[in-house]
């Protein structure tokens, strides 16, 4: 098979998928309260499960961490922020003590995925669907804008030891599909120009998170998190920028798209 047909060979596969889960995850958006809940709460467990089992975790004990995280999950969104919080972390404290290698890794990346879910759902259920929509078509246009660009125009490598296929072409290339996001919902939400520079930072986050599960699979030696998902591997191989976004507006995103100087 000649190089240019290697560069794509996976990309039917991909796209197949892809379509499936943004039917699936669109659908879910849409429906939002207890449905989307048990969505993200599942997702969310089931990120996990790869995780424990990427670091040589026992198979029931990742599947009782698995099944642990999206139960905390689950729970926490329908209690007050000060006692879901401590629900949250307590479960990612479970783990680290239960294992033996990798603890740290998994203590803090667990962290992420469940601040990540709950901001999914904070995102949601006090932002509405539009805004929801918002941040994922900036993480799936960061995504396939900068996937094209880097097979179509190559170049340097962003970080070629943790991350061999990313260029700095598609990097960029992401952030202007983002920038494409936000002038479009600027112009249909009426929300200020700032909106573009937000979708800008979300696209940074989610790459973040990107880089942060590549370099954590590096570490453990592995080059897909599962293979649930043909062509994309597992569900934290498909969203690991989505947490990264998540977890980005968890802190500071979801105030500043409300605030009142957004919506000049």
């Amino acid at each position: 098979m000649s190089e240019v047909g290697e560069k794509w060979s996976d990309l039917a596969t991909r796209m197949g998928s892809g379509a499936a889960m943004v039917v699936l995850g669109l659908l879910g958006v849409w429906a939002g309260g207890h449905i989307f809940h048990v969505m993200v709460a599942l997702i969310c467990g089931v990120m996990i499960w790869e995780l424990a089992v990427m670091i040589h975790a026992p198979r029931t004990a990742a599947l009782q961490l698995g099944a642990l995280t999206g139960a905390a999950l689950l729970l926490a969104i329908y209690l007050p922020t000060g006692f879901a919080l401590p629900i949250l972390l307590a479960s990612a404290l479970v783990g680290f003590g239960q294992l033996t290698q990798f603890r740290t890794i998994y203590m803090v990346f667990t962290v992420m995925v469940l601040l990540a879910g709950f901001g999914m759902m904070a995102v949601r259920d006090d932002l509405g669907f539009n805004w929801m929509l918002w941040m994922v078509l900036v993480v799936v246009a960061t995504d396939v804008v900068g996937y094209f660009a880097g097979r179509l125009i190559g170049g340097p490598k962003f970080w070629p030891r943790v991350s061999p296929k990313k260029t700095w072409a598609g990097t960029g290339f992401g952030w202007v599909g983002a920038a494409i996001v936000g002038t479009l919902f600027m112009a249909n939400t009426g929300a200020g120009p700032q909106l573009i520079g937000v979708s800008i930072a979300v696209s940074m986050a989610s790459q973040m998170g990107d880089i942060a599960e590549s370099a954590i699979k590096r570490r453990v030696g592995v080059k897909d998190s599962s293979n649930l998902i043909p062509g994309h591997g597992g569900l934290l191989d498909r969203f690991d920028g989505m947490l990264g976004a998540a977890v980005f507006l968890l802190i500071i995103g979801g105030p500043l798209i409300g605030s009142p100087m957004m919506l000049r």
